[in-house]
């Protein structure tokens, strides 16, 4: 189920474009999902003659997050999840959740993510995890997870702090406000806008061919380095928030009255 919900096109290069397909629930993403693009990232860094990747949404959306089931199901899975929040796969930096974000700067060829329809939550932080981003000027994106009583946790740490000032990041973190791909452009959330994103990434990605491998390679290594910062300790940071709100009361209770559609009452 997850390969068909998550669709590789030219694997094997010269460009690769992985596809989100489930157009049914506005790509909205299952756990089957992002352990599938995790193992879709993995395999495509080792393909040799790979020169870029697009990501994108099948059905006129990108994503629309995390699937709401799972939201839901939180609470029954608390232990379960801070778990995996906090015990990453094979002693690396990145957990289950953050993988599907972070693989993307393992690739070492240009990875584009063409953004149309809905961007929110967990969709939008994949998306902030390729090296740029082609939107509609009309696509809404959104850093979400405070609608849910929670944070962005998926590797925001690494890649916010290259696109943002502090005091914009915090006003979208806390208000979980959604914003329209021009505003998202002057931000610099969006690198930029085209009403036709999917045929300006492959444009973009075309002509990105047309460059020596070798120096296209090096120089995102090179931008990768210049902007690095306390990865392990940011990544670190996310799953120890994240695990404390989880199934916390105030948590839930967001998450009940965002389905029935009331006020929430905090403790």
């Amino acid at each position: 189920m997850s390969e068909e919900l998550v669709r590789v096109e030219n694997p094997q290069g010269p460009i690769a474009e992985v596809w989100f397909d489930r157009p049914k629930k506005k790509n909205a993403l299952t756990l089957d999902m992002l352990d599938r693009l995790t193992d879709v990232g993995r395999a495509l860094a080792k393909e040799a003659h790979l020169r870029a990747v697009i990501l994108a949404g099948t059905g006129g959306d990108f994503s629309a997050g995390l699937d709401t089931d799972l939201l839901v199901g939180m609470e029954g899975q608390a232990d379960t999840l801070k778990t995996e929040l906090l015990n990453p796969p094979d002693g690396g930096a990145a957990n289950r959740f953050q993988l599907p974000a972070t693989i993307w700067s393992q690739v070492s060829v240009p990875v584009i993510a063409a953004v149309e329809g809905v961007c929110f939550g967990a969709g939008l932080q994949i998306a902030l995890g390729a090296d740029l981003r082609i939107a509609r000027p009309d696509a809404r994106l959104s850093i979400m997870e405070g609608k849910w009583g929670l944070i962005p946790d998926m590797g925001i740490s690494e890649t916010l702090p290259h696109l943002l000032s502090a005091d914009r990041a915090k006003e979208l973190i806390m208000t979980a406000r959604i914003l329209q791909g021009a505003e998202a452009h002057a931000l610099g959330l969006v690198t930029r806008l085209s009403d036709a994103p999917l045929e300006e990434a492959r444009n973009l990605a075309r002509a990105l061919c047309s460059r020596s491998p070798d120096a296209v390679r090096a120089g995102k290594r090179l931008v990768d380095r210049i902007y690095e910062n306390a990865l392990v300790q940011g990544l670190r940071l996310e799953a120890e928030l994240q695990a404390a709100l989880i199934g916390s009361p105030n948590q839930v209770e967001t998450v009940a009255a965002a389905l029935q559609n009331r006020p929430p009452s905090y403790r």
